[in-house]
């Protein structure tokens, strides 16, 4: 240490006398690193405060970007659904088209088959004409002989051959014309059936053809409604909820069902059997109802921010941390967001506020009840902006953030539990970008 840092003296000079101070190498070092670590400690600060601008700037411009996405995907998710309701609506109209149609075509199958019935009774009786016109013309040969003979024998020649060769040749005129009459009543009858035998089978292939294009319509219309219903049922899936539960509890709280959607039947007064097309039919109706069930309710949930996401940053998720006043690891029930003090704090979905008032840890606290089971929580609030027993919409302002309760700064703490259980708000959250 000498040979770095060699002893030294400080002269000091006053008018009548002259000082020295003594430098030794321990002092000189000590001074040196002083310096040294003064020098440091302020580099290191600097590019502290540098990196924490910079990691401001990036967190801002990431959600703004993020903000960008979400609503370009609210918007193509909205255009969607609009879509699938115009198909909807047009497959329907198409489905009471083709159902109208095959009324039409049922009633002029049965129109067909009571006349084809109808010739060939006509036909039955033309030919039981015809047997009993030959049968009374052999019974009225027969007689006309035995006549003849009978005369001949009591009279000798009362009538001459001529005579008898006259009234035979009138007698077989008449019944040649009148088999002629018969013959041609006959052959209309034949021409009339083979025309309805035609017009049947033509009747027969033009149900086949439209019983395809119904195979297709129905088709069309079941896979549409899969890709309508597959997403919404990953939503409640996702949520906790089932939706069996949905489906039973949205149809309960119905007044009555929707007019288009009840189940189709027809009466044939047991001519036919039931129709398949009418069955898919239903199950098609069954689906749309359920479909409408969902979207009720998706509307029940709080699947909705409750903050503004271009105003506020995330700062704390679900699961286990470090609590930032005792240091300890624990278990955080809910999702931390930090911004402006009395930023606008939004009912997160439909529901009954159930407590509006100071608590210990959570401060100014604001919880509402939702359909089932579900509450969410909004903590830690610079003000309360509504009362218990007060109902709120989606997106109804319910306070400003603020820092009061156990907090080491403005933030809002929110929570979401099912049946009293705190499950992570992510999912909610996450279920919501996928409808709206």
């Amino acid at each position: 240490m000498e040979r770095q840092f060699p002893e030294q003296r400080l002269f000091l000079r006053s008018n009548n006398t002259t000082r020295f101070v003594r430098l030794r190498p321990v002092s000189q070092a000590v001074g040196v690193a002083s310096v040294a670590a003064f020098f440091a400690w302020g580099v290191i600060a600097t590019s502290i405060l540098l990196m924490d601008v910079i990691g401001s700037g990036t967190l801002r411009d990431q959600a703004l970007r993020e903000q960008a996405n979400y609503e370009q995907r609210l918007n193509q998710l909205a255009n969607e659904r609009d879509a699938r309701a115009r198909e909807t609506e047009a497959a329907q109209a198409r489905f009471s088209e083709a159902m109208e149609r095959i009324s039409e075509m049922q009633m002029q199958l049965l129109a067909s088959e009571e006349r084809r019935l109808e010739l060939e009774t006509g036909i039955d009786a033309i030919h039981s004409t015809i047997g009993r016109v030959s049968r009374e013309r052999d019974e009225a040969r027969a007689r006309l002989a035995e006549v003849t003979r009978t005369l001949e024998a009591e009279t000798g020649s009362t009538r001459t051959a001529a005579d008898r060769s006259r009234d035979t040749e009138q007698m077989l005129d008449y019944l040649l014309v009148a088999m002629d009459r018969v013959s041609h009543s006959t052959h209309d009858l034949n021409v009339s059936a083979e025309q309805a035998k035609n017009q049947a089978r033509h009747l027969a292939m033009e149900n086949e053809l439209l019983k395809d294009r119904n195979h297709m319509i129905f088709s069309q219309l079941e896979e549409a409604l899969e890709s309508v219903i597959a997403p919404l049922e990953r939503v409640f899936n996702s949520a906790g909820v089932s939706p069996d539960q949905i489906r039973r509890l949205v149809r309960q709280g119905a007044s009555s069902q929707t007019a288009s959607l009840r189940p189709i039947a027809i009466s044939t007064s047991g001519t036919l059997g039931p129709s398949q097309d009418i069955a898919r039919a239903n199950a098609i109706l069954d689906r749309m109802a359920d479909v409408n069930a969902y979207r009720q309710g998706i509307d029940r949930l709080p699947v909705a921010r409750p903050v503004s996401a271009a105003r506020v940053r995330e700062t704390s998720g679900f699961g286990m941390r470090r609590h930032p006043l005792t240091g300890r690891n624990t278990m955080h029930n809910g999702l931390d967001w930090a911004g402006p003090r009395n930023t606008p704090i939004l009912a997160s979905g439909d529901g009954v506020v159930k407590t509006a008032e100071r608590q210990r840890g959570y401060g100014n606290l604001v919880v509402i009840q939702h359909d089932f089971g579900i509450e969410t929580y909004y903590a830690h609030l610079n003000s309360i902006d509504v009362r218990a027993g007060q109902r709120v919409s989606r997106g109804d302002r319910i306070g400003g953030m603020g820092t009061t309760g156990a907090s080491t700064g403005v933030h809002l703490h929110y929570e979401v539990r099912v049946n009293g259980r705190p499950v992570n708000p992510h999912t909610y959250i996450r279920a919501g970008q996928h409808v709206f």
